[in-house]
């Protein structure tokens, strides 16, 4: 985003700042996720010295909740009748880029909030949150807003008299945040969300807590990776597994990353050694037999699961006139399984020459490439997977370090699941595991050098 020339609050002197007035979902799907952060139009003057917002007003656009909100900060101090002079052509402007078909009533009678926290809260009350989620929620959106206007020096305290409120789900409310305001181009509130992510993860119990997780899944991945080099068999995985056994994290990661290992065979192998001992070893080995059936039946059982939906929105998309249409409409249904049922689906449609469904699968496959920017994740994979060693692997993710995020090795990890199921697959299998290691092992690099 370009910057702009605005004044600072404190010392009314010009600061050059990216500045956001119109928050618009229609056009930039991050939009929601960005006002909801608080990391907006944010500045630090090189004058004074001040941090913060600068107060500016708002319009707030969801077409599909039916949402036009208006927000003046009443510290400009300007008349009623000048706001909406103001305000107006941000209005205009969405109406402009509607079509005609979706110019609605609720366009002509926008919501006017008298503070952010009311806008937030407004928003919040659309997506269906309960007065008790939206007070957890916002507690922690507060934390996070109060955590972007207070000076590094100063955050430790922070994070440390508001522990209570510093779990999963501010960090995960926190790392959707990074990503939008990267997708969206805002350098300046990617970077401090970043540091807070950073500050966050340093100076908490429950920061501690998931660095610590993360190293136990990376020694996990260093383990499997020195296995496969010396040729990966239902033994060695057996020993891995076993020293894992006591650490969720690293077995989690083992039984994830090598579930087409867990076969027939390997419990049989397990069943074999329960059967060498008596006692207390015994039982910690049945133990963890019991735990890994649960850990495989409930992967197999989210894919066959995940599978099933994919099928059934194929032939939700295939029985509309407007298969393109329909398509970019279930964009947000789609998914790495979507993508791999729609190849199979093709090639079964190939094999039994039935032109009709395969055309209109093929509209479906189009249809999706079509939105896909350069580099998206299909492409990407197809590149890393042709990468003659881990070098040229380790080149490609360097070159395309903004597409490798949380949901592209998750995207490689259910890839890599689902071709270890499928017979004839090994050489894919193999080359995918190569990859997922280089794409694990590069993320856990560039988390820590950010944590340093």
């Amino acid at each position: 985003m370009a910057k702009t020339t605005t004044t600072c609050p404190q010392c009314k002197q010009p600061v050059a700042a990216e500045i956001t007035r119109l928050f618009d979902v229609s056009q930039e799907p991050q939009a929601k996720q960005i006002l909801l952060s608080g990391a907006y139009n944010l500045i630090q003057c090189p004058n004074c010295g001040f941090r913060g917002q600068v107060p500016t007003p708002i319009v707030y656009h969801d077409p599909e909740k039916q949402l036009l909100l208006t927000f003046f900060p009443p510290e400009l101090h300007v008349p009623v009748n000048q706001q909406e002079q103001m305000v107006g052509p941000m209005i205009k402007r969405v109406m402009d880029d509607l079509p005609m078909e979706q110019r609605k009533a609720y366009l002509f009678k926008p919501e006017t909030m008298l503070t952010r926290q009311r806008m937030v809260e407004r928003i919040l009350e659309e997506d269906g949150i309960t007065p008790e989620m939206l007070k957890a929620q916002q507690d922690r959106l507060n934390l996070l807003q109060r955590l972007a206007s207070t000076s590094p020096e100063s955050r430790a305290d922070v994070i440390e008299q508001e522990s209570a409120l510093i779990d999963e789900q501010l960090l995960m409310i926190l790392q959707r945040l990074i990503q939008s305001a990267s997708a969206a181009g805002e350098k300046e509130s990617t970077e401090v969300l970043a540091n807070l992510q950073q500050d966050i993860l340093e100076n908490s119990e429950y920061g501690q807590k998931v660095l610590k997780q993360a190293q136990e899944q990376q020694e996990a991945m260093h383990a499997l990776e020195e296995a496969s080099k010396k040729g990966l068999t239902r033994e060695s995985l057996l020993e891995l597994i076993v020293d894992a056994a006591d650490s969720e994290v690293k077995l989690a990661t083992l039984v994830s990353v090598a579930r087409g290992g867990l076969d027939y065979g390997f419990f049989e192998m397990l069943t074999e050694r329960i059967q060498k001992f008596t006692g207390e070893k015994q039982s910690q080995l049945t133990e963890l037999r019991e735990k890994l059936l649960e850990m495989t039946h409930e992967i197999d059982e989210a894919i066959k699961e995940q599978k099933g939906l994919a099928n059934q929105l194929i032939d939700e998309i295939l029985n509309q006139e407007d298969i393109e249409e329909t398509t970019l409409q279930a964009l947000p249904s789609i998914n790495e399984i979507f993508l791999e049922v729609l190849r199979s689906r093709i090639q079964k449609a190939r094999s039994a020459d039935n032109e009709t469904e395969l055309k209109k699968l093929q509209k479906i496959a189009a249809a999706i490439q079509k939105v896909s920017a350069p580099g998206a994740n299909i492409e990407l994979i197809e590149a890393l997977i042709q990468a003659e060693d881990d070098d040229g692997i380790n080149a490609l993710l360097n070159e395309n370090q903004e597409e490798i995020t949380d949901e592209f090795v998750q995207f490689l990890m259910n890839l890599l699941n689902q071709t270890q199921q499928q017979e004839g697959q090994d050489a894919t299998t193999q080359k995918l595991k190569q990859v997922y290691r280089q794409a694990l092992r590069f993320t856990m690099k560039r988390n820590l050098e950010k944590e340093s």
